[in-house]
């Protein structure tokens, strides 16, 4: 049966602080949406953000829900459960920004809610959009090593929770996507600097199918780094989600022909025995992206078209499940070190 689209998606945001107010003002240019308005629990800095952009301002969030089939939460993550529960309860589609909420329970009410009013959760793990991995999209993925690191230079915002709800959580949600397996041992370090809670961490993490992944995230760094490198059979992937760009040394397959790699360099060939295997490198980025932007799309598109989101609340459960699991052995360890805060 021909599923009939949607011609035009009606949407609110829920918070506009920071991030909010981005969200709010980049549905100018997503295609089929049309922003109704916003609602913040600060009147004032709604009515600042509604003055700025020029879109309505509700008072009270159930006339906004009431004028709306889909909201977007950027609230602190300790309301996402609430805010979420009452607008899949007033049959609206919803988008979380990461972490999907505070607790997995949390999660878990959520999606069987979802699930019973047969409505759409996506949840904002944003790089999944950034143009590195975009640009390597339709390219075979199998890694059997991973190493992340996400630095940050210090800033206030977001010390509420420690860094590997904060940061780590993004490499995470990446990893389990590329990975697609089920981790069966973490070993996490981690240590609170500036602030009460984790500013540093480090994770090495085991999965079923053999593959490792050890990843660091800090809030205190000089510079700032967003990088991932993925080491698998005859290659080695390297993405730079500061850039938006990726590059790959390769040896092409020679029994399939399969070289998808575009424009690439040839570097040399490698003997080895009676054999010999040519060395190939290619980067790549994908141009006019804009990762919050295509996030929004594929959000509307997904209600329009009937479709599942390209990031789940199933997903967004599995990155909050693993995050928690790195968080505890963070403890674990300060425990054993006699580092952690009372």
């Amino acid at each position: 049966m021909k599923i009939q689209k949607m011609s035009n998606v009606k949407v609110g945001v829920i918070g506009v602080g920071h991030l909010g107010k981005l969200h709010t003002k980049l549905y100018a240019d997503v295609k089929q949406a049309t922003l109704m308005g916003i609602y913040d629990t600060d009147y004032k800095q709604a009515g600042l953000v509604g003055q700025e952009l020029g879109c309505e301002v509700y008072r009270e969030i159930d006339a906004l829900l009431a004028d709306v089939q889909a909201v977007n939460i950027v609230t602190p993550t300790t309301s996402h459960h609430a805010v979420a529960m009452q607008a899949l309860r007033a049959g609206k589609h919803v988008f979380l920004e990461k972490p999907l909420t505070a607790t997995e329970k949390e999660a878990e009410e959520l999606i069987a809610l979802s699930r019973e009013k047969n409505l759409k959760i996506q949840v904002g793990h944003i790089e999944r959009f950034n143009g590195a991995m975009q640009s390597m999209a339709g390219v075979n993925l199998q890694p059997v090593f991973i190493e992340a690191h996400r630095l940050a230079q210090f800033n206030p915002r977001g010390t509420d929770v420690a860094v590997i709800l904060d940061l780590m959580i993004h490499d995470l949600d990446l990893i389990l996507h590329l990975v697609n397996s089920e981790p069966v041992k973490v070993a996490a370090s981690g240590v609170s600097v500036v602030s009460p809670s984790v500013d540093i961490a480090n994770a090495r993490i085991e999965f079923a199918n053999g593959c490792v992944a050890n990843v660091t995230a800090s809030r205190i760094s000089a510079k700032k780094m967003r990088k991932m490198r993925v080491f698998q059979k005859n290659a080695y992937i390297s993405f730079d989600f500061s850039d938006g760009e990726a590059e790959a040394f390769y040896i092409p397959d020679s029994d399939t022909g399969n070289d998808k790699a575009e424009l690439a360099i040839h570097l040399g060939q490698l003997d080895a025995a009676s054999l010999k295997k040519n060395i190939k490198y290619t980067r790549r980025s994908k141009k006019e992206v804009n990762p919050l932007r295509d996030e929004l799309q594929a959000f509307v598109d997904a209600i329009r078209e009937d479709k599942t989101p390209p990031v789940t609340a199933e997903d967004g459960l599995r990155a909050l499940r693993l995050a928690n699991r790195v968080m505890r052995e963070v403890e674990k360890h300060q425990k054993r070190l006699g580092t952690r805060p009372e």
